[in-house]
């Protein structure tokens, strides 16, 4: 699973986007790709996989965050 931040998530349009921690670059995140609510600055954990117009976040969560 890769790891990263949730740069912005418009609940209203149902997609937003997720800058992946290690590469930096923005992943395409969409309601149907959810297993938790989001909201901007959350720490997530997600799976990549390729959609019509390029990578797409899904089995989106919040990371587990250590004590």
């Amino acid at each position: 699973m890769a790891q990263g931040k949730v740069k912005f998530f418009k609940d209203d349009k149902g997609f937003g986007f997720i800058q992946d921690s290690e590469t930096q670059k923005d992943i395409f995140v969409h309601s149907s790709g959810l297993t938790t609510q989001i909201q901007k600055d959350d720490v997530v954990d997600y799976d990549v996989e390729q959609g019509k117009k390029g990578p797409n976040a899904v089995n989106v969560r919040l990371a587990e965050v250590e004590a």
